[in-house]
């Protein structure tokens, strides 16, 4: 007894010095910005949970954790030692690799580590998957190339069966390179040089690697497509090795009861009828279990679990005939933040399965019903959190190669990088179809690698009929798609109403608030509009959800928040970057939020002192400062010059420049009858860049800090509507320039919001 248990305390003492060696072999490079999750990462536990959960076998084997790895000039052969150690799935670029080091286009990233095959799984096939490699892989095991891929966001797999020695333990080497913004590839914000709103470069495995034993005959693929008006779940299931006549039987349960049962051929639709089917919505994000059987002679060879949700997008015309986007063919406001996704210690790489969930359960808690996943393609774990959760989704596709103004046409594309962008994107749309959360495609934003949009937009919708596409977001619009999307900062603004399309804000905000001690620079941090206090910038947000409801009301569908989390120079974030911070108030967010999913309010709004923005209004200004008193009724501007609004330098986002004004500042005063009752919600409409102060028969009514890419429509205090009179009136203006354009314009808006009609 004594022996064997000194046999064993020598064993375990043996393992605890093998794990010892493995964590001391790794740690994460210290000095940059973390997030608490990073203390739960370790060698032997690295993203454990199945990287695919609709299509889940129970076997399986998870290849992340520590490997070989070497950067070598990228025209040199395999090296003949390959011995740094890297963490996977974590970018080498990234603190939680354990390298942190730039690779570069003249440089190619090998990787290599062995695994062993048990016995019960040389039966059959031995696949081996790769979630996402960025961006030029190529594969070889026990040395013998097994394929290749090219593509930074869409999981590839490869069958090793072949390549398997009768030895227990098999070698795995890849070699992966990656230009970055060098190339034509798409890319998203990854860039050679960070600044701004452009990122640190991702380069090689950066989502979960796995083995994966199935049968010589097997199920490949599940393409689920629910029919909410027929009560129908269309299923096909694609076979890999398998017969042409193999059976397929599909069975969806609602928890322990089963509601459908159906049966059919591989590679042919079958329907399971659901009968009074609980649709999915954020209110009410419901799934149904899918268990799919594999058959042969009526008896499983394969079998898989999955996961479905009955589901309908679409646009169609309200009761006041404004295109609305119509969810379970109800209209529903779309609200949400623009998430990058991406962390300070991954990069592009969450740290755990929780902190990929943590992001999705705050954009909830926040009472948003959307987000719109930025030029980026997440692991298949973060949708199925948003599938869970109630979380609607709008998916861009990554951005690369050459960019275009909003005044120009589209690029042109060699046939290699537009051959390159159809296939990836395809990819993408293929693997991530059976999601419910996923309402919209977003081929282009902001003519980031925008071409051939008619084309590009309308093959979308022929690969995938069921989802909105929006078209592009932002800038270039060609006239296509189901969206008009306008992106306004800090807006909100929304594009005139359109016969056939909806009107969505695909980007708005912005607002940037740095916090010592969260950042990722101390210097070089960049917001479209940034404040000092919580409490300014929590102020500015609530006048702008506030101007959401009324453009609701006129005809807007969705609006787009920028952005979930501060990233890199970005301090716009509703998050600090390492997520240790809400800057806002959550439980006063969520009830703003709520009031924008209420029915479209009617509004009316009556033009008290126009704008110069559709026609020209005549103001008496000057440019040398003029004595005090020269905001009040009865002060003498007779010698002021006459001049149409706006007033500016062309060249100016949003202006409409009538009169030239390139002086530091300039003085505006105008006379306007005010008729019939007294204004019920008077607001102010102005366009300016950059300070500005506003005055009615002297009272001061806004005083406004920075500048405007567009005309915003500012709340009045009680005391500012009382300066308005019956007769005549007098509006004033000063505005002082900073930097960069100039201009300035204003009006009065009555707007007059009806409550809604409920049913």
């Amino acid at each position: 007894m004594i022996v064997c248990k000194l046999t064993l305390l020598t064993t375990a003492m043996v393992f605890s010095l093998l794990a010892c060696s493995v964590h001391a072999a790794w740690r994460p490079i210290s000095g940059g910005l973390m997030t608490r999750w990073s203390e739960q990462v370790s060698p032997d536990k690295v993203l454990p949970e199945h990287p695919r959960p609709q299509m889940v076998r129970p076997t399986w084997r998870s290849l992340n954790g520590l490997w070989d790895h070497a950067i070598r000039p990228k025209d040199e052969p395999r090296p003949e030692t390959i011995r740094g150690k890297i963490l996977v799935p974590f970018p080498i670029e990234s603190a939680l690799s354990g390298v942190k080091k730039a690779v570069g286009e003249k440089n190619r990233l090998w990787y290599r580590r062995t695994f062993d095959v048990p016995s019960e799984w040389r039966a059959g096939r031995l696949l081996l998957h790769f979630e996402a490699v960025d961006w030029d892989t190529t594969v070889w095991v026990n040395g013998k190339e097994i394929g290749s891929h090219k593509g930074g966001y869409d999981p590839f797999t490869f069958d090793i069966t072949e390549s398997l020695t009768k030895d227990a333990t098999q070698e795995l080497v890849l070699s992966v390179w990656d230009p970055t913004d060098r190339g034509f590839q798409p890319r998203g914000k990854q860039v050679s040089e960070p600044k701004g709103i452009w990122y640190t470069a991702v380069t090689g495995i950066w989502r979960t690697v796995w083995l994966e034993p199935v049968p010589v005959a097997s199920i490949d693929r599940l393409e689920m497509v629910p029919d909410v008006d027929a009560g129908i779940l269309r299923l096909t299931v694609k076979g890999r090795g398998t017969a042409p006549d193999a059976g397929i039987k599909a069975v969806a349960k609602d928890g322990a009861n089963v509601v459908a049962t159906a049966v059919g051929k591989v590679g042919q639709p079958i329907e399971l009828k659901i009968a009074g089917a609980k649709l999915w919505s954020p209110d009410s994000p419901f799934l149904y279990d899918l268990a799919v059987e594999l058959q042969r002679d009526g008896k499983a060879i394969d079998q898989v679990t999955s996961y479905f949700g009955m589901r309908k997008i679409a646009v169609a015309k309200d009761e006041h005939g404004f295109n609305r986007l119509m969810l379970n063919n109800k209209p529903l406001f779309q609200c949400g933040p623009l998430d990058q996704g991406w962390w300070p210690d991954g990069l592009y790489t969450a740290p755990t399965d929780e902190a990929l969930r943590y992001d999705v359960e705050i954009t909830r808690k926040l009472g948003f019903n959307m987000a719109r996943k930025h030029v980026k393609v997440e692991p298949r774990r973060w949708y199925y959190h948003c599938d869970k959760l109630g979380l609607m989704v709008w998916q861009d596709m990554p951005s690369g190669d050459k960019y275009i103004r909003p005044d120009q046409p589209d690029i042109e594309r060699t046939p290699e990088s537009a051959a390159n962008f159809r296939r990836e994107f395809q990819a993408v749309i293929e693997t991530y179809h059976n999601h419910p959360c996923i309402v919209a495609w977003v081929p282009f934003n902001e003519g980031w690698g925008q071409f051939e949009t008619d084309a590009i937009l309308a093959w979308v919708k022929q690969l995938d009929p069921t989802r909105l596409v929006d078209g592009p977001s932002g800038w270039s619009d060609r006239g296509t798609g189901d969206m008009n999307d306008m992106h306004k900062y800090p807006g909100p603004g929304m594009p005139k109403p359109e016969p056939k399309r909806a009107i969505v804000l695909g980007e708005f905000g912005g607002l940037g608030l740095p916090i010592e001690g969260h950042l990722w620079w101390n210097k070089r941090n960049w917001g479209y509009r940034t404040f000092k206090t919580r409490q300014e910038l929590q102020v500015a947000y609530d006048v702008l959800i506030k101007n959401l409801r009324p453009l609701i009301g006129m005809g807007l569908s969705a609006a787009v928040y920028t952005q979930t989390t501060d990233v890199e120079g970005e301090v716009n974030g509703l998050m600090t970057y390492d997520r240790a911070i809400i800057k806002f108030d959550a439980d006063k967010l969520a009830r703003m939020h709520a009031k924008l999913y209420l029915p479209p309010p009617l509004v009316i709004r009556n033009t008290i002192v126009p704008t110069s923005e559709e026609s020209a209004q005549t103001w008496r200004y000057t440019t040398t400062k003029p004595p005090e008193g020269w905001m009040k009724p009865g002060f003498d501007d007779a010698s002021w010059s006459t001049g149409q609004g706006g007033f500016g330098t062309k060249g100016t986002p949003g202006a409409v420049v009538r009169t030239q004004w390139d002086a530091k500042d300039i003085w505006l005063r105008r006379t306007f009858e005010l008729k019939g009752a007294a204004p019920t919600s008077p607001v102010l409409r102005i366009h300016h860049d950059e300070d500005a102060e506003v005055y009615v028969n002297g009272t001061r009514i806004a005083s406004l800090k920075g500048f405007e890419s567009a005309y915003i429509e500012v709340d009045l205090s009680q005391e500012a509507k009382k300066s308005l009179r019956a007769g005549a009136n007098v509006i004033a203006v000063h505005c002082r320039q900073t930097r960069g354009g100039q201009y300035v314009d204003v009006g009065l808006v009555d707007v007059v919001e009806k409550p809604a009609k409920t049913k």
